[in-house]
């Protein structure tokens, strides 16, 4: 997922003695650029993910750096480096602690290292890998959109990943995301992929088919649930209010079978859009499972709407309640009792309304298969079809 603050320091680290002193929780961040910072006028191009680099000349007082980590930390920046030992001697413990408390990496060079080698080095490693990430995602996109093409994708995924091992994909989306411009959906992706924390280089995270997709590479099951527990903690924290869906596809192994969890994250996603669940596994996802994968949606909106059309029609009508009540009766095994707890009804009530659904429809649902069916025609009624 891009050069990361671990890429430097593991790459470039010794030849500039750079140290990390603050922010290790940020350590798997990608860096989409270094930018020189000298004073607070320029933040206000941030767009995210930018490494901000500074000789302290602007920030030399204890207030002034504490101001700047606040506006970073705020502007989604990768991390900070300070260039210690002349105009900021050291750095003031309180700085370390918010850094700390905000995940932000903070790193130090000393004031001996000519800072511009290293920025013209570290740049030139995140053009490298900017471009390989490109290349990164087009195979990922060529193989979950032409399963017939994963034989190639394979190729060019090969040094990067465990191409025979196992894949999972997760989506994740925003209100109004395939209508934003290029230039909002890029600010709003490097936000979202700062986010994803402890995730690096076996996971590739890029835009397709309206939504952010996160391809996963041989990652532990409990790995992934503490990245997803991670990165909503940190949306919450850092775009409080954000409307946001998470869609999380089956484990697969291979490559070829890439289409398959991208298939089933996006029925995931589709159903907690419409349910209005935040995160929502395929695998948790039941009966729905087997009806979200069927392509012919007007042949599911048949099934539905066929077999309950006298109580939809009745409904309508009367302002009437026969739907969510046939819906409740089948779910509760046609205890009566059960019922009128969930749904605060008498039971006399209830048993009449059932005698008339009955007589609506036509059948005394006696048997196995007429539950089955109309069981499932009330779920797809709570389907996006």
């Amino acid at each position: 997922m891009g050069f990361t603050i671990e890429d430097m320091l593991t790459l470039t680290g010794d030849q500039y003695k750079i140290s990390m002193i603050a922010g290790d929780h940020g350590w798997s961040n990608s860096i989409s650029w270094l930018l020189m910072i000298e004073d607070f006028t320029i933040l206000r191009h941030l767009v995210g993910k930018e490494l901000a680099v500074t000789t302290g000349m602007g920030f030399d007082s204890e207030e002034k750096l504490l101001n700047l980590v606040q506006e970073l930390h705020t502007r989604h920046a990768a991390g900070l480096v300070v260039n210690v030992g002349f105009y900021v001697a050291e750095i003031p413990q309180s700085v370390i602690n918010l850094c700390n408390e905000v995940n932000l990496p903070l790193l130090i060079i000393p004031w001996e290292i000519y800072l511009i080698d290293m920025i013209k080095d570290v740049s030139v490693r995140i053009f490298l890998q900017g471009m390989t990430d490109e290349q990164i995602s087009a195979a990922f996109i060529r193989a979950i959109g032409s399963p017939d093409q994963a034989a190639s994708a394979k190729q060019d995924l090969l040094q990067y990943f465990d191409v025979d091992g196992e894949f999972q994909i997760i989506l994740l989306t925003i209100p109004g995301l395939d209508t934003m411009d290029t230039v909002e959906r890029r600010r709003i992706g490097y936000r979202m992929e700062l986010f994803f924390e402890n995730v690096t280089h076996n996971c590739s995270f890029f835009y397709y088919d309206s939504s952010f997709v996160l391809v996963c590479n041989d990652l532990p099951s409990d790995v992934m649930n503490k990245v997803l527990k991670d990165f909503e903690h940190r949306i919450h924290v850092r775009m409080p209010g954000t409307e946001y869906y998470i869609g999380i596809g089956s484990r697969i192994r291979g490559l070829e079978n890439l289409n398959v969890t991208y298939m089933r994250a996006r029925s995931a996603l589709n159903m907690a859009i419409t349910t209005g669940k935040r995160r929502l596994y395929f695998d948790e996802m039941g009966i729905y499972r087997l009806l979200s994968l069927v392509p012919d949606k007007a042949l599911l909106r048949e099934m539905s709407e066929d077999l309950l059309r006298p109580l939809i029609n009745y409904d309508k009508e009367h302002d009437g309640q026969y739907v969510e009540t046939l819906e409740t009766y089948l779910e509760l095994e046609g205890s009566f009792r059960a019922m009128a707890d969930k749904m605060f009804i008498h039971r006399n009530t209830l048993m009449y309304r059932i005698n008339k659904i009955k007589k609506l429809l036509g059948t005394d649902l006696s048997t196995s298969e007429e539950k089955m069916n109309y069981q499932i025609a009330c779920l797809i009624m709570h389907m996006d079809v």
